[in-house]
């Protein structure tokens, strides 16, 4: 599978799968002592001596090395909770969804835990406390899942404090699943993410490449707006498809086709494939030996990839198709109310996306119309311009992002945050939270020359520590009422406040959740892992409705 991958998302896989092993070592609150395994005892002919077996504490220790930051490493060994408490720290209450748990939590500022939910779900996206109290919750549908991959959801849940279900509202069907994130609208409705299968002839029909897609075919995003019907089921009455708005430069025959630089309101079809015809043989030669280090720790089953083999020439050869049709991987959507904008995050194109959320439906499926005038097609885009013709892969700025989201109280301007999390990024491994100030003029929209990547040419603002911060998937970053910055670094567990000036006022790691162990449909992670974190004020009206329950 990971051969027809670019070499970013396969260290991503590699990353989670190397990070299941972490589990065990992260489940303990205080340090564990592990065992040492017995050395081989050598026969009685040899006469070189053999090195004695590593303890699976080291073996671990070893195979994070590059993969993780060491302080965040070594905190999976030691004592879990608060660590830092500094007075610049914002007050409220932190929002902690495990994602080895059917719990979600509450906790303040002295690391207490302060309220839980308890759900029946292990978390299938994002949740969200509403102001009168109650949680929106994306919980991970496992009976009978027509999908695979990680974030799988398909059950949508409101939680009273006291964990009475107030709404019920599943999406999880043959042909589409919801998944990742969702997002609560100032007028009561949900929006949320959700994959839908096109066959593999649907797929090559519209220009993929014939080697860019399986036997699972192609699953593309979309996003709907749900209007709930309490306490069961809603209406859908809104929906973005980004198959609606795909071009491809492979087949003038085929639909859509044309150059990417003339079509940039539109996603290419073959975004994030390279044929093998193309890779160099370094390339094809470090997905062989990534694909081999997974087999010799012990990754196989049919969606594994095949041993590594050589061509007539001896160079690398890759497998003949991926069999995931998890294209885009959409993990983050997020309202702007005043302007009416939706961003999404798309870590398997390295991109994240502005469409128009004031569209019709049928708007929507067009290239016209909305408050913008360009219906459904992307108004803005930024991290990867190779994806649309304006750049090659030395422009990249984003590596496997996660969780962009509006700022406010901006003076007009549009901001975005957003957690990079730094994967294959130039002068080594590292993940920063990026602000961004977007091209935008309130009368002309978003700002762009023709044949010319979209701005800005670089963040606002960046918090990145390259020895001590690394995640190589999950995570967020929320900028709090302070000016904080509260950043969850998913693979770790662990959650802290930046200010402005980069210091550390909170510093939290996670000693809650891992009472779930994922289904083979799921995706794997470290048993204390975070997807995000968020905190409430504590005069926010949903934190008064849940302590006055009594916590």
């Amino acid at each position: 599978m990971l051969q027809h991958m670019p070499p970013r998302i396969a260290r991503a896989l590699i990353c989670l799968s190397f990070l299941t092993f972490l589990g065990a070592a992260c489940s303990e609150t205080e340090p564990t002592s592990i065992p040492v395994a017995s050395p081989s005892s050598a026969s009685a002919e040899s006469t070189t001596p053999e090195e004695p077996a590593l303890s699976e504490e080291a073996k671990m220790r070893k195979d994070f090395a590059k993969v993780m930051s060491a302080p965040e490493l070594e905190s999976c060994f030691g004592k879990r909770g608060l660590v830092v408490r500094e007075p610049g720290a914002t007050p409220g209450y932190t929002l902690v969804m495990p994602l080895n748990s059917k719990k979600v939590h509450l906790v303040d500022l002295a690391g207490e835990v302060a309220h839980t939910w308890e759900t029946g779900f292990a978390p299938g996206g994002w949740c969200y406390l509403l102001d009168d109290g109650s949680l929106l919750y994306a919980g991970r549908q496992d009976h009978e899942p027509k999908f695979r991959g990680g974030g799988i959801g398909g059950a949508i849940r409101r939680f009273a404090p006291d964990g009475t279900v107030v709404w019920r509202y599943d999406f999880a069907e043959e042909g589409r699943w919801q998944h990742h994130d969702l997002e609560p609208l100032p007028n009561g409705n949900v929006l949320f993410i959700a994959w839908e299968r096109k066959s593999r002839d649907e797929a090559v029909a519209l220009g993929r490449h014939p080697d860019g897609v399986g036997d699972a075919g192609l699953w593309p995003d979309a996003v709907f707006e749900v209007r709930p019907t309490l306490p069961v089921g809603g209406e859908i009455v809104w929906e973005w498809h980004a198959w609606d708005h795909l071009v491809q430069d492979v087949d003038a025959a085929k639909p859509n086709h044309g150059r990417l630089v003339d079509h940039r309101g539109r996603i290419d079809v073959n975004a994030a494939f390279e044929p093998e015809s193309k890779m160099s043989d370094e390339e094809k030669q470090r997905i062989a030996d990534r694909a081999q280090q997974m087999a010799a720790l012990g990754y196989g089953g049919s969606d594994a990839p095949d041993p590594p083999a050589a061509d007539a020439q001896d160079k690398p050869k890759a497998k003949d198709r991926d069999k995931s049709g998890d294209w885009m991987h959409t993990n983050a959507v997020d309202y702007h109310h005043e302007l009416d904008l939706i961003v999404l995050s798309s870590p398997e194109l390295c991109e994240i996306f502005v469409i128009d959320h004031s569209t019709t439906t049928a708007e929507a499926k067009s290239s016209s119309g909305g408050r913008y005038g360009h219906g459904g097609d992307l108004l803005w885009r930024w991290g990867n311009p190779l994806n649309y013709g304006a750049g090659t892969k030395a422009d990249r700025r984003l590596f496997y992002q996660h969780d962009p989201n509006w700022l406010f109280d901006t003076q007009g301007e549009a901001r975005l945050i957003v957690f990079n999390n730094g994967g294959d990024r130039p002068g080594g491994d590292r993940s920063s939270v990026d602000e961004l100030v977007l091209p935008f003029d309130a009368t002309r929209g978003f700002i762009a020359e023709p044949g010319v990547a979209y701005g800005p040419d670089a963040p606002a603002w960046t918090y990145e520590s390259k020895d001590t911060f690394y995640s190589a998937f999950i995570s967020g970053a929320r900028r709090l009422a302070s000016g904080n910055t509260l950043i969850a670094s998913g693979a770790a567990g662990r959650i802290f406040e930046v200010t402005r000036s980069g210091q550390i006022v909170w510093d939290y790691a996670n000693p809650l959740g891992g009472d779930v162990q994922p289904p083979d449909h799921a995706g794997k992670a470290p048993r204390l892992a975070l997807f995000r974190a968020d905190r409430y004020a504590p005069d926010h009206p949903g934190i008064q409705r849940v302590l006055a329950t009594g916590g």
